[in-house]
């Protein structure tokens, strides 16, 4: 036994790249090269770590150079966006790559996560990855606890960055400074003074928006329209969609003024942004760039949004006249029909869409567009033949709606009532999980709270409600008086002071027309 012989016979393969040991051929080598912004100083760096990476792969006799993936103006919180660095993972797994050199771990990812789960799908393939600032190599047994520990300082750089970036904007904020994204906005560009400054030839096309939604268009109508005559979106793309005709009108800074911080960051990492609902503060900025639409025409088209919403599915886009028009025997609204459409004759009528669905015919009589044209400029005419009197009844009007002095006093107290509430639920849940309770008398004052909180919430809402529906109201009548301040008795007739003034019409069976005015005056003719 003492003269035993023991031979050693070293390992052919490696056990984590699973290759043979002794090298066979040159190994395949990438580089990755990433910055996070498009700055000029960013991209001078940018095209410093591709020149370096080329020169250095190549200078090693054991290497072969496979390419330097790159991705621009990408942040490193997340790989989802990150093209180059996927398809380097992607090739990397195919066998294409051997190793990936790239300059730091805070390169190649500052979520720890993401950073740890590349690097084990790499090593599973055989695959290294070389952090060359910090000297690591992922195949290395320390590799792995190096690369979490530098990871989760990446990450937490990353945190602070973002919550400096986030200070400095609320900052900017709350300094009045206006942001707008210029390159998806149309109408302006970005001034010397950092401000707005409008394009004329895109305010064109934005005040000709506004002009054919009160002509009656809708949004999807306007869209179909611009697409048509070839005119590039905000994002100079060809199809234009409604949403995007609906931001256009509904965007206060075509006024003039900017409402900052509609969106906020709610994950970091993710990048991920939701709708501001009160979570963040918001700024309101009036006259804070030149508008491109005068504020009071704007308040007019907010009202006919809101005119059009109450109407609903049923709101027609199709001239200004449709779903404005009531039929006073059967509710039902007045269509355009054409006559004697292939004839000299050709006209267009407007009769009840209801009047030929049932057994017993509306008696309401179909009525010209001339006709409607006629009726309005005399019923308007007789509105306005004391329009001082008339603008100071409009003015009181609005005065009274916008006084909300008892829901100012009762939102704030219910807003407090539900912050109680959502405590003693806290506390009730806390004291459960603590201590062993009756599960019983638990669940009777669990649910006491929670039916509590529910009650608040539903009389918040509803006093939201009411509050949003006085002030669009008083937005209307202010959107009323613009319009009729500068007109003097009509002489032909104007679409867009109809569209400006009117709520509804009347017809009744015997030909009379009430014309039913935003301010709640009702003139028959």
């Amino acid at each position: 036994m003492s003269n035993r012989a023991v031979t050693v016979i070293p390992p052919t393969i490696s056990p984590l790249a699973r290759m043979p040991l002794a090298p066979t051929a040159k190994r395949r080598v990438a580089g990755y090269a990433r910055v996070s912004t498009d700055s000029k100083e960013q991209m001078t760096s940018y095209k410093t770590q591709v020149d370096y990476y080329t020169r250095y792969i190549q200078e090693q006799p054991d290497w072969e150079f496979v390419g330097v993936y790159t991705d621009e103006g990408i942040s490193a919180v997340n790989t989802k966006k990150r093209d180059g660095f996927n398809q380097m993972v992607r090739d990397a797994l195919n066998g294409k790559i051997d190793l990936i050199v790239t300059k730091s771990v805070s390169r190649f990812a500052r979520n720890t996560v993401d950073s740890l789960v590349t690097v084990r799908k790499l090593k599973e393939k055989g695959v290294e990855v070389y952090f060359e600032k910090e000297n690591i190599y992922t195949l290395d047994s320390k590799g792995e606890l190096l690369i979490t520990i530098m990871s989760s300082l990446a990450q937490e750089e990353s945190r602070s960055i973002s919550e400096n970036v986030t200070w400095g904007q609320r900052k900017r904020f709350a300094d009045g400074k206006v942001s707008v994204a210029y390159k998806q906005f149309l109408g302006y560009e970005k001034g010397e003074d950092d401000m707005p400054r409008i394009v004329e030839k895109e305010a064109v096309i934005v005040q000709r928006i506004y002009a054919l939604f009160m002509a009656g268009k809708t949004p999807g109508g306007i869209a179909r329209l611009l697409t048509a005559e070839g005119i590039p979106t905000p994002a100079g793309k060809e199809q234009w969609r409604s949403s995007t005709v609906e931001s256009i009108l509904t965007n206060e800074k075509y006024k003039g003024a900017a409402l900052l911080q509609k969106k906020f960051t709610v994950d970091f990492l993710l990048k991920k942004m939701k709708p501001n609902k009160g979570e963040v503060p918001q700024y309101y900025i009036e006259k804070s760039h030149e508008p491109i639409i005068d504020p009071a025409e704007f308040e007019l088209v907010q009202a006919e949004f809101a005119r059009r919403k109450a109407i609903g599915y049923r709101y027609s886009g199709s001239s200004i006249f449709a779903s404005r028009i009531v039929c006073g025997e059967c509710g039902a609204y007045f269509g355009s029909k054409v006559w004697n459409s292939t004839s000299k004759y050709r006209r267009t009528i407007w009769q009840c869409n209801a009047k030929f669905q049932n057994d017993q015919h509306c008696s309401t009589p179909h009525l010209d567009e001339e006709e409607i044209r006629a009726r309005f400029v005399k019923a308007y005419n007789i509105l306005a033949a004391d329009k001082t009197q008339l603008l100071d009844d409009c003015r009181i009007i609005q005065t009274s709606l916008s006084d909300c002095s008892a829901l100012d006093t009762e939102i704030p107290a219910l807003q407090e009532e539900m912050d109680v509430v959502a405590g003693l639920i806290r506390k009730c849940v806390e004291e459960n999980t603590r201590d062993a309770q009756n599960q019983s008398e638990y669940g009777a004052r669990y649910n006491g709270y929670v039916e509590r909180y529910e009650a608040a919430q539903t009389k918040l809402e509803e006093l939201q409600r009411e509050q949003a529906i006085r002030q669009a109201k008083a937005d209307s009548i202010g959107a009323f008086m613009f319009a009729i301040s500068e007109q003097d008795a009509l002489t032909d007739f104007d679409a867009k002071l109809w569209a400006a003034t009117i709520s509804s019409v009347t017809v009744h069976s015997d030909g009379r027309m009430a014309f039913h005015f935003l301010t709640g005056a009702e003139i028959e003719v």
